[in-house]
């Protein structure tokens, strides 16, 4: 069998200026708030304001990424996305992420169900991240 990677849709966040928590029992803590952006590519729409990432330097040495946000689209249907990963703190870019959706009426059923993926690139000095989003899947299989 050999796995698929279909790209649904691109999302371009802007971000606000870290919050350093500090250190805490699990680790480094820190909140990066997303202010808003833009959905592309498949599924048009905006990144709404108000979600962030709570982000851990754990003491491994690797970061945890668990971001929360909301994407209103072109349909007026807003989809709730949980995005999250771990990586080496320095890996180099994108960072693969696993996105999961909560996806009221109206919205897109396709992200209901399934495996996706997401290639996060900073955008260094421009206060951005660019989220690819791709369904993953099996070749042959209808």
């Amino acid at each position: 069998m050999t796995l698929t990677a279909t790209h649904l849709f691109t999302i371009d966040a802007l971000l606000g200026p870290v919050v350093d928590v500090g250190a805490t029992p699990t680790g480094h803590r820190r909140v990066i708030p997303i202010l808003g952006g833009v959905v592309t590519g498949g599924l048009d729409g905006t990144l709404l304001p108000g979600g962030a990432d709570w982000n851990l330097e754990r003491p491994d040495g690797s970061c945890e990424l668990w971001a929360r946000y909301e994407l209103r689209l072109g349909t007026g249907a807003v989809v709730s996305v949980t995005n999250t990963a771990v990586h080496e703190a320095g890996a180099p870019a994108p960072v693969l992420t696993t996105p999961r959706f909560d996806v009221g009426a109206g919205g897109p059923v396709e992200l209901r169900t399934g495996v996706f993926v997401g290639l996060l690139t900073l955008r260094p000095g421009a206060q951005r991240v660019l989220v690819e989003v791709h369904r993953v899947g099996v070749a042959g299989r209808a």
